[in-house]
This record gives structure tokens, C-alpha cells and sequence, in this order.
């Protein structure tokens, strides 16, 4: 049997499996609950098969959303945007409900004194009984008021904490849209974010520079072990460009299998080294199945490099970036080209986006 139809025949059964794991659960045949299973089935995120096998016998819709906005976040924004937006309204509304009862309280008081003063500015009529009424009537009201003032600290220290927590979760939730489920790196949506500070000072043109890979003939890597050997490769190499570098460079998976590196900092011969660097341990890595102990042989990646003052603007430094990792994909893969040595390199070809 050819590898294709090996994959197809793979694909079919994780497809069954999917379905008949979702009806035995009694599990709605929504998009988002297929997506949610399928990728928890092929065992590509072991964190996600985890969290779906945690699972009781009969999740609720509640439970597989909650999984499916920490893992798809992307599928789940707009959800959890307004959900926030809903909370925040309601402490907001209660916020000002609690504002108008104490203002209407300490008018109260205020009404109590003014009497009060009233009462005791007329001495003619003042006597130990009045005397001790008017104490009486001022205790009281003052202790009532503390006693609501106390009341209303606690509530509004309630409140901020419940806001608190909105913004909490807002900031994680702009954390899980930015990173790639797959890699735990950040995602492209994040890439365009970043590339697009550089140019929004003198300093970032200077002291920047792009680095872009892609994985040399990952075509072929999935049509013959198919996607979820591919998905690990692509978590391996991931890996390898988050540890080989300092924790605050930016690391970013853009695409399928290309990644992108923005070094700070740095002159072109330390970019250089840098990405040969990272070539040459994702070049001897050994490749291999933990549980087969299948060798999947050697994967390499072609690299490109272009300084940010080379550019005029960050789509400008991707593009240059990207031709020099064609010159590496045409030159031979499984190296590095820096943009600043290609003759010629004003051009712009024809066959720059050409895939493996």
C-alpha cells in the first residue's frame, strides 16, 4: 500500500473514532466539539488529550468550551470578549447602585445633624432629657453609619476584586491569542505584532534583525508518517529555536512549518551565528518515536537574514528575509543566507514564494 493511502486509511479511522468517542459521550456534533476531539484523538497535544480525558462521562457544553478557549483561542475570542464585556457592565451597574445608596445614606446623616444642631442651638429649651435623647439619636446614627460605611468598604473591595479578576482573565486570554496552541510559541498574529514595533523608533531599525526558517521538505515528512509525526517535528524544532536563545527574544511559529526569530541587539555576524547555530542542532537532533523507536531521519531547515536597516518598512523586512531563505532553499536547503550578500538584491523574483 502506498504512504498516501496509508494516511488516508489513518485519517478515516480518527475520524470514526471521533465520531462513535462523541456520540458514547453524549457530546453535541458541533465544529467546535469535532475540532476539540480530533486533535485530543491523534495525539499531536498531549496537554489537550489530557484535558479531554479529565473529562466526566457526560461533559457539559460548558466544560468543552472551557478546553476549547485555552487550546483554540483564536476560534473563541469574540466569546470570551464579550463575555468580559458583560461582566464588566454588571460590576460597573453595581459599582454605581452601591455609589448611589451611600450617597443617599450619608445625606441621611447629614439631615440627622443639621436637626440635631438645630435642636441643641436653642438653649431655652434644652433639659437633661432632650440632652440625652439627642445623644441617644446621635449614637445611634452614628453607628449605623459606621456600621454601613464598613459595609460598603467590603462590598467595593468585592467589586474591585471581581474586576480584577475580568482583567485578569482579559490579559490571559490576550496571552492564549497570541501564542501557537501547537508550539506554546508565539503565533503569527503576535510575529506581525512585534515586527511592527521596530519601525516605531530609530532604535528598533538599528538594533534588529529578522531571521526566518522553514523546514526543509516537510511535505514529504507528512505524506510519509503522516500529520501527527509531522505536528511533533514541528514541536521539536519549535523547541530547539525557544531554548537555543535568550528567553527574551522573540520566537514565533508563522506559518505550517516556518518559524521566525527577531534578534535584538546584535550585528549581522552574530545574527548569522545565531541561526547557524540553530541550524546545525536541529541538523543532528535525532528525530525519533518515543514509542516505536522509529527514526524519521534527518530534518534540516533553510534559514534567511535581513538587518531591519535594510528595509524601509517591516513588510519590506520580511519580504527581504523570506528571498534570502529562498536563495537558501534554491542554494541547496539545510543552510543560512543573508540578504545583505546576494547580488542583485533589489530584484524582486518571480519564484520567491515557491514551496517544497
Amino acid at each position: 500500500m502506498q504512504p498516501a493511502a496509508v494516511q488516508t486509511d489513518r485519517n478515516s479511522d480518527i475520524a470514526s473514532t471521533v465520531v462513535a468517542t462523541m456520540r458514547q459521550l453524549g457530546v453535541l456534533g458541533l465544529p467546535r466539539n469535532y475540532e476539540i476531539f480530533y486533535e485530543a484523538l491523534n495525539g499531536s497535544n498531549h496537554e489537550l488529550s489530557l484535558a479531554v480525558v479529565s473529562l466526566s462521562n457526560r461533559p457539559t457544553q460548558e466544560d468543552l468550551d472551557r478546553i476549547g478557549r485555552t487550546f483554540f483561542p483564536q476560534h473563541h475570542g469574540p466569546t470570551i470578549v464579550e463575555h468580559a464585556r458583560e461582566m464588566v457592565a454588571k460590576e460597573l451597574e453595581d459599582i454605581a447602585a452601591l455609589l448611589r445608596s451611600e450617597r443617599t445614606h450619608m445625606e441621611k446623616y447629614g439631615r440627622i445633624l443639621d436637626e440635631t444642631s438645630s435642636g441643641l442651638s436653642n438653649r431655652s429649651l434644652l433639659s437633661q432629657e432632650l440632652l440625652q435623647k439627642i445623644a441617644g439619636a446621635m449614637s445611634v446614627a452614628t453607628s449605623s453609619t459606621l456600621d454601613h460605611n464598613h459595609q460598603f468598604a467590603n462590598t467595593l473591595s468585592e467589586k474591585t476584586a471581581e474586576l480584577e479578576s475580568v482583567k485578569s482573565k482579559l490579559e490571559e486570554y490576550k496571552r492564549l491569542a497570541d501564542t501557537d496552541p501547537l508550539t506554546q510559541i508565539w503565533n503569527r498574529r503576535a510575529f506581525d505584532k512585534e515586527i511592527t514595533r521596530i519601525y516605531n523608533s530609530n532604535r528598533g531599525i538599528l538594533f534588529n534583525a529578522l531571521i526566518l526558517a522553514d523546514i526543509d521538505r516537510f511535505k514529504d515528512i507528512n505524506d510519509r508518517y503522516g500529520h501527527p509525526v509531522g505536528d511533533k517535528i514541528i514541536q521539536i524544532v519549535a523547541e530547539i529555536f525557544r531554548s537555543s536563545v535568550r528567553a527574551d527574544m522573540f520566537v514565533a511559529r508563522t506559518g505550517g512549518e516556518e518559524f521566525a526569530l527577531i534578534v535584538e541587539g546584535a550585528s549581522e555576524d552574530t545574527t548569522y551565528e545565531i541561526a547557524e547555530r540553530i541550524r546545525v542542532l536541529i541538523e543532528q537532533t535525532p528525530f525519533t518515536s518515543s514509542q516505536t523507536g522509529m527514526n524519521y531521519g534527518t530534518v534540516t531547515v533553510s534559514m534567511g537574514i535581513c538587518m531591519a536597516s535594510e528595509a524601509d518598512s517591516p513588510e519590506d523586512l520580511y519580504i527581504k528575509a523570506d528571498r534570502a531563505l529562498y536563495r537558501s532553499k534554491v542554494g541547496g536547503r539545510n543552510r543560512v543566507t543573508r540578504h545583505s550578500t546576494m547580488a542583485g538584491r533589489t530584484g524582486k523574483g518571480w519564484l520567491l514564494y515557491k514551496k517544497d
